[in-house]
């Protein structure tokens, strides 16, 4: 089963300085159809106009992937953590028992995200941060696990979850197979580019909702970068 969320469709909220976004209800947007995805409970796509960004604020119980689409995002938290992940690259947040922390386009130009939340499995544990590059050549006709809860996901950012967050690049024609299982969930949205799944086709910034599959075959329809989530 294929759900499309056209990026039409998604709810959101623009600032001026922020052009948010909202695969799922979040803040003042609230959709009772568009809650959660297993436990994948946030998928914003946020325009962060320069110099500007989220002053400090808390989080916790949460796993907050960052994916950074253009430009660059500049973290500091209150447990002295401090780091800009650029565009491709990806950091990952697990607020833990609490921690509070600031994100703001330092750049001269626009940045583009996407933040996605995913409720923990395991709770009571110290807050933490981490970022790492993902350079897309290495995702090149495949898809490469950017953060995993799982053990014997290499380099892969460390989660507290039953989840998987992948990334692939596919040039048009080239198709890429996941394994996702027929009793886990799928999101995935192209941050450029477009896609067909199982004669479903995805344009840039769509979601697509996920289920009931066993492998997934994604073939680009043109040149593509996908970003998706593997849920429980």
């Amino acid at each position: 089963m294929i759900e499309l969320r056209p990026f039409s469709s998604l709810g959101g909220a623009n600032h001026g300085w922020l052009d948010a976004k909202h695969h799922f209800s979040f803040a003042n947007y609230y959709d009772p159809a568009r809650t959660s995805w297993g436990n994948l409970r946030v998928w914003n796509d946020d325009t962060i106009a320069p110099q500007t960004g989220f002053p400090p604020h808390p989080h916790r119980d949460m796993e907050i992937i960052t994916y950074v689409r253009d430009g660059a995002i500049t973290h500091q938290d209150n447990l002295g953590n401090h780091g800009r992940t650029v565009a491709g690259d990806v950091q990952v947040m697990s607020a833990g028992t609490g921690i509070a922390h600031s994100e703001y386009n330092r750049e001269d130009e626009t940045t583009r995200i996407f933040q996605i939340w995913i409720q923990p499995t395991r709770s009571g544990e110290k807050p933490s941060w981490g970022t790492r590059p993902f350079p897309k050549t290495d995702r090149a006709g495949q898809f490469v696990v950017l953060a995993s809860g799982f053990e014997g996901d290499g380099d892969a950012l460390p989660i507290r979850t039953d989840a998987r967050v992948l990334g692939a690049t596919l040039r048009a024609g080239e198709t890429a197979e996941y394994a996702l299982g027929s009793d886990r969930r799928a999101y995935l949205v192209p941050a450029i580019g477009a896609v067909e799944i199982d004669g479903v086709q995805v344009h840039a910034r769509d979601g697509a909702a996920i289920k009931d599959v066993d492998v997934l075959r994604i073939t680009a329809i043109e040149d593509s970068e996908i970003v998706m989530v593997d849920a429980a």
